[in-house]
């Protein structure tokens, strides 16, 4: 097993960069996974200022060509250039692929700092990618470790207590601008219907915010409001909404923007006080719309800034429990690297003991005594196989498979490959201890599965 990431984020790229590299996100994985090439499986996260790819390649000398693979997948469903994806796009391997996921899950690495709506998100990301059939054992494993250190510095810290988001950071903002103390009486049109809508329409009904109207250009408003309350627009009905909104927030990330010609004809000297925030990635509202009078416009760039800081003493206390975590599943993944070398010497040692039984029931029949005596020499076996076992699982966690390795090719005559943990060990770890072996085999260690064998 050879984990990976490519990593664009709103710290290192400008918010466009990264919308544009989110467009298709969703089939990028089905993309590189079903090609001819060194990916096993991927999980994309495409959140509203992130886009990161956690993949898993077959070695670790297949990871450029992994790596190569996912740009031009990216580059084919983008339109950008592999040069521009390529660039874009930072390499994250070894132990930094589950610091950094971990830190993202906890909201350490959010533009706002603790938020809780990216744990979330992480656990979705891994959802779609086995809903996809794109998954793997070990990133499932990554993700599941990602969403405990989440729940371990939520329970542990005071990191996120406050409840910062994106959203309720971006509606006091509005409040503020609203000139009021709550948005009790004002009138808000959503646009979009995924879960960053969710969020959003949840923190207006707590700010007040009764009248709510919402609006999906792929016609899902009905459904959105019918569990959680609000009124479902169309395309008729969305002039006047928008004729009568305080608030604007848009969530869709829509084909079409709504642009100051849109707006401008709507409101007259009566209208009130209008804020327009856009937390789409890839923009639901025109820049122009700023330059209307009696009209605010907050973006992500504008939450980001106006952030509140957490305190430094929360996050040294997030930080490391981050970086323990990370360690701890480094380490359990170190130990799993030599579990096809266990089960290679494991069915070494045992065709060897049948060979012996079967002679021994050749000469002196399926007697009580021929039983007694496979008894006495598997009991006898599995004692010798103990202490190989446990320092396996020592080497390995201490880095340094390579030296058991070698001590089972000179004292058994196996030649094992020191690859990553194959599709066919991987199985073994699911309850097929005895039936594993994704390695190459020499000696009486016999057969093996295909490395191609996927798990979902």
């Amino acid at each position: 097993m050879v984990l990976f990431s490519l990593v664009a984020s709103h710290s290192s790229l400008d918010l466009e960069t990264v919308a544009r590299l989110s467009a298709g996100a969703a089939e990028v994985g089905a993309d590189v996974v079903a090609g001819d090439n060194d990916v096993v499986g991927m999980v994309t996260l495409a959140t509203c200022n992130r886009f990161e790819l956690y993949a898993q390649a077959r070695t670790a000398e297949d990871i450029e060509s992994a790596r190569s693979s996912i740009v031009a997948a990216v580059s084919a469903r983008t339109g950008l250039s592999e040069r521009q994806v390529s660039n874009a796009l930072a390499t994250r391997q070894g132990p930094a692929v589950p610091r950094h996921l971990f830190a993202v899950s906890t909201g350490l690495e959010s533009a706002v700092v603790g938020e809780r709506e990216i744990a979330g998100q992480v656990r979705r990301a891994l959802s779609s990618a086995q809903e996809a059939g794109v998954s793997t054992p070990a990133l499932v494993r990554l993700f599941q470790a990602a969403s405990k250190t989440a729940k371990d510095v939520g329970a542990q810290t005071a990191l996120g207590r406050r409840g910062m988001s994106i959203v309720s950071v971006a509606l006091d903002l509005a409040a503020e601008l609203q000139d009021a103390p709550s948005l009790a009486g004002r009138t808000a049109v959503l646009f979009g219907t995924g879960a960053y809508a969710g969020a959003a329409m949840a923190q207006l009904a707590q700010r007040g915010c009764t009248d709510i109207r919402v609006y999906s250009a792929s016609g899902r408003a009905e459904t959105f409001v019918a569990s959680r309350g609000g009124t479902a627009l169309g395309d008729d009905s969305l002039p006047a909404a928008l004729a009568a909104a305080h608030l604007l927030l848009g969530c869709s990330g829509m084909d079409r923007q709504v642009a100051a010609a849109d707006i401008a004809p709507l409101r007259g000297a009566g209208s009130p006080q209008l804020t327009v925030i856009d937390l789409a990635l890839t923009h639901d509202f025109a820049p122009d719309i700023a330059e209307l009078p009696g009209v605010d416009l907050l973006t992500l760039e504008t939450v980001r800034q106006a952030a509140p800081a957490e305190q430094s003493a929360t996050l040294v206390e997030a930080a490391t429990l981050v970086a323990d975590a990370a360690t701890t599943f480094e380490q359990a993944q170190n130990a799993r690297s030599l579990d096809h070398a266990i089960v290679a010497l494991r069915r070494h040692t045992m065709a060897v003991l049948d060979d012996e039984i079967a002679k021994i029931r050749q000469q002196h029949g399926c007697t009580a005594a021929t039983a007694e005596v496979e008894f006495a020499m598997r009991r006898m076996v599995k004692q010798l196989l103990h202490v190989p076992t446990v320092r396996a699982k020592e080497l390995a966690a201490s880095g340094d498979a390579e030296s058991y390795l070698a001590a089972l090719d000179a004292l058994y005559g196996l030649k094992l490959e020191p690859a990553a943990l194959g599709a066919a060990a991987e199985a073994s770890l699911r309850g097929g201890a005895g039936d594993a072996g994704g390695s190459k085999l020499g000696g009486a260690a016999g057969g093996r599965r295909s490395g191609s064998q996927r798990l979902a």
